[in-house]
């Protein structure tokens, strides 16, 4: 695992430990807004010092202990083929709905607000959901939430349909997305 460190920028950060900004958000409350926000090239120290001169050390010691939490959660691709074979496995994608038209792996639907609803409402919160997006990282705090909301059997694909498609079912195109 990448060492951690005042110097590591936030960007670094959050590519090493996609769970980063939700875990710093929930303790913190860093990086949920444009009043909290941080910038890419803004390293830990610099955020730690402008909110409530936090710790790096206790802010780099809260990061590491959710990212093992997060990886209870992460099924690696070979996983999750397994485990969207369950019974009553509902496997959920969060991207956009292009992406979903896209390419998707069979089986799966788009998670929506409507469908948020339902699961909430209606859904048995003991079977299995499993979610995936692109690359692995909007996943797993969709994952986290979903939890958080007492369904006991939730996890998320490492490495989104990008490695899925690479490991498990080459078959599917792999795709980047490119931001102006």
């Amino acid at each position: 695992m990448t060492p951690l460190s005042g110097d590591t920028t936030m960007g670094e950060l959050l590519q090493a430990y996609p769970g980063a900004q939700r875990a710093l958000f929930a303790r913190y409350h860093i990086g949920g807004c444009k009043s909290c926000g941080f910038s890419p090239n803004e390293t830990l120290a610099g955020v730690c010092a402008r909110n409530e001169n936090i710790p790096v050390e206790e802010a780099i010691a809260h990061i590491q202990s959710s990212h093992d939490a997060d990886a209870k959660i992460q099924l690696s691709p070979a996983e999750f083929a397994e485990w969207k074979d369950k019974p009553n496995a509902r496997v959920l994608d969060v991207r956009t709905q292009e992406e979903h038209d896209a390419v998707k792996i069979p089986g799966s639907a788009r998670l929506t607000q409507e469908l948020i609803q339902e699961a909430f409402s209606t859904w048995d919160k003991t079977q299995p959901v499993l979610f995936y997006d692109h690359m692995g990282a909007q996943s797993l705090d969709i994952a986290a939430y979903f939890i958080g909301h007492g369904f006991s059997e939730t996890k998320c694909l490492a490495g989104g349909i990008n490695a899925y498609s690479e490991q498990v079912d080459p078959s599917l195109p792999r795709y980047f997305i490119e931001l102006e």
